[in-house]
């Protein structure tokens, strides 16, 4: 009867760790679809793209994109900042905006792809 109450005792410690290891898989599954819907619009992905070469501001990335407001274009980077992808910097009147780490891993990922 002991030796069936141990195999019991541990059977449900390994079922509590797959349990929480699987917990633990399914958040970092949604952190990473989180970080994708976040580049998941073509602007946001060229914004990230111009970021991995050099910070820049927002009037320096509307001239980059060309076609893009400075209302989109900063509305773009908000996003960007609320997923982490990219941090401002004050300078005087601007803010310029560089990669997190995050944002470069992204990046480099996303280079690796379209290379």
């Amino acid at each position: 009867m002991a030796a069936t109450t141990t195999r019991a005792a541990s059977s449900s410690r390994t079922s509590k760790a797959s349990v929480t290891a699987a917990a633990r898989m399914l958040a970092e599954i949604r952190r990473v679809a989180e970080l994708l819907k976040q580049v998941s619009d073509p602007t946001r992905l060229q914004v990230l793209m111009l970021l991995s070469e050099r910070e820049r501001n927002v009037t320096e990335l509307c001239a980059d994109l060309g076609t893009q407001s400075q209302p989109a274009v900063s509305h773009h980077l908000a996003l960007l900042r609320h997923g982490r992808l990219i941090e401002p910097r004050r300078s005087g009147k601007h803010n310029y905006y560089a990669l997190t780490e995050a944002g470069r891993e992204l990046a480099q990922v996303v280079d690796t792809v379209v290379g």
